[in-house]
């Protein structure tokens, strides 16, 4: 049994859109990622998601309105529900999802992450 510093596992990567594993429990992945930028729409069949903004502003697209997170705030985001992040400087978020959860949901581009690399 470890302690994690998140600040430090942030410090170790600089790359957008690619999330970092840095625990699991339960059938669940804990993730870091780095955004910048809009991410492509997509939604999780069978997975809900929740974004936990730890430095920044994250805008979640949504089709019936949009949600805009400040530090310390999160979304969970439903199985089934389209959206799209958006974050127009970069922002620190942390992920909590089940480990079978592909960052790019039912689509695949040059940003699908299959399998997350571990800081």
């Amino acid at each position: 049994m470890q302690k994690v510093n998140v600040a430090e596992k942030l410090s170790l990567f600089s790359e957008c859109w690619s999330p970092r594993l840095v625990g699991e429990l339960n059938g669940q992945h804990v993730k870091l990622v780095k955004l910048k930028g809009e991410f492509v729409w997509h939604h999780h069949a069978h997975e809900d998601e929740l974004f936990l903004v730890l430095k920044g502003r994250l805008l979640m697209r949504l089709r019936q309105g949009d949600i805009t997170l400040d530090e310390g705030e999160f979304l969970i985001v439903p199985k089934g529900v389209e959206h799209q992040p958006v974050a127009d400087e970069e922002v620190h978020v942390l992920l909590f999802e089940p480990a079978s959860t592909l960052n790019t949901g039912n689509v695949r581009n040059e940003r699908t992450v299959d399998a997350p690399a571990r800081v």
